[in-house]
């Protein structure tokens, strides 16, 4: 969903669409339950780097084989960016798994937090495990498949995240596949009241000021980051806006970077240019 590269088995999948079904369908007939079709899980590697695909040349995450824990993608890393204003979170959230590089880099970046993750595709949740070395869930760590919405709709989530991760592309990758207010408002009440929601956008797409717009209206204020890759654009949305400080944000960057080799200080600057436009 951010870089195009050709997967092993390239070919898009194609699907018999709902218009069609119901072009032939009676109107009395009783509608089955609805159950979620998934694009075909593939694979492709390069330069030490394997890649995740939904049967399309686009790129749904990634691995560097060589550091398997490492946010490969610059749009994964600045992901993290919540970490400016919380050193010390309990409760992090991803919903969405693709390669499971947040998953796996909360998990072993921040050993007192529980680190949970929601995916919907089986096959992304076996694929994970087999082929991009996802840990087996513990006391600390629990993959669970179910839909986002379900999760974050479920009032035993509420008020209990500190930071929330959402990565939620299709095959087709044309945005986020939740992006209602009523969806952003779901995950404001799973925060805590300091939580903080980083998105994965994309800034040339229609569904880049949707999303603002419904984040906006779900949160007290939403941030950006500079656009990356192809398009990806960080949304970083509060459930109470901090105050802005930059110099004790560059203070915190460099503690970020020592600790985890992340490049902090260039969120702190994408931060400042989207406070003080040109």
């Amino acid at each position: 969903m951010l870089i195009k590269r050709k997967s092993i088995e390239a070919d898009a999948n194609r699907m018999e669409g709902p218009r069609k079904r119901a072009a032939v369908a009676k109107k009395d007939t009783p509608k089955p339950a609805r159950k979620p079709k998934f694009a075909p899980v593939t694979l492709s590697e390069q330069d030490g780097v394997r890649y995740l695909h939904f049967g399309t040349e686009w790129v749904q995450g990634a691995m560097r084989l060589r550091k398997p824990d490492w946010p490969e993608l610059e749009y994964a890393q600045q992901m993290m960016a919540w970490m400016l204003f919380n050193p010390q979170p309990q409760h992090i959230v991803q919903l969405g798994l693709g390669t499971a590089a947040l998953t796996k880099f909360s998990y072993r970046q921040f050993p007192q937090a529980r680190v949970t993750a929601i995916e919907l595709n089986p096959s992304v949740l076996a694929i994970c495990t087999s082929m991009f070395k996802l840990p087996p869930d513990d006391e600390r760590l629990s993959v669970v498949e179910m839909d986002a919405m379900d999760f974050v709709l479920d009032p035993v989530n509420h008020d209990s995240i500190d930071a929330l991760q959402v990565d939620l592309y299709d095959a087709t990758a044309r945005g986020p596949v939740l992006d209602t207010p009523e969806f952003y408002s779901a995950c404001a009440a799973c925060l805590k009241d300091d939580g903080i929601m980083t998105v994965n956008l994309f800034g040339d797409h229609p569904s880049y000021a949707k999303n603002l717009k419904a984040m906006r209206f779900a949160f007290d204020d939403v941030w950006c980051l500079p656009e990356v890759h192809e398009g990806n654009v960080i949304a970083i949305a509060f459930k109470q806006a901090p105050p802005a400080d930059f110099s004790a944000w560059y203070e915190r960057a460099a503690e970020i970077t020592a600790a985890t080799k992340l490049p902090a200080k260039s969120w702190v600057n994408g931060l400042k240019a989207w406070h003080s436009p040109q």
